[in-house]
């Protein structure tokens, strides 16, 4: 065999493994995300902070290694938190993991759900929650949840 046929086999082989990588990737389930809890953090001037607690469960047979994460939090249909996280970590195979990622709520986002709870009074609140898991092997992950946060009763009554 020659050089030139040697290289087209070793391109004809690369390429075949690399499209069965892929296509074994496909058939992949979306990960869920959802808020499972909110704790108040120390903020700086009008800037309020939360750690938002976060359970990813990953349905499928393969490790979800990430390290990165982005979200954004919308409120009663409104923008409310965000942040960003340089954690690294793994949820298992067919498994769940809990983690925490520090949240900015601005004055303005926190007087407006302020009003809106001071009009309703609910210690339930509708949420959306959009992100991204970084570093998978296909570059990310985006998810978007949507469910019901429970807020403390002291962060609620007068």
């Amino acid at each position: 065999m020659n050089r030139r046929q040697c290289t087209r086999w070793l391109t004809l082989g690369a390429t075949a493994l690399a499209l069965s990588g892929c296509a074994s990737l496909m058939g992949r389930e979306p990960v869920r995300v959802n808020v499972v809890g909110v704790e108040p953090l120390r903020g700086e001037g009008l800037e309020a902070r939360l750690a938002l607690k976060l359970r990813v469960v990953n349905p499928n047979d393969v490790a979800l290694g990430y390290d990165g994460l982005s979200v954004e939090l919308d409120v009663r249909g409104q923008p409310f938190a965000s942040g960003v996280s340089n954690e690294r970590g793994e949820v298992p195979r067919f498994g769940e993991a809990v983690i925490t990622l520090p949240v900015s709520v601005s004055a303005l986002s926190l007087v407006r759900q302020a009003l809106g709870m001071a009009r309703g009074g609910n210690q339930r609140i509708d949420y959306v929650l959009r992100g991204r898991l970084a570093g998978t092997v296909l570059g990310g992950v985006s998810f978007r949840s949507s469910g019901e946060i429970e807020l403390p009763a002291e962060w609620v009554s007068p």
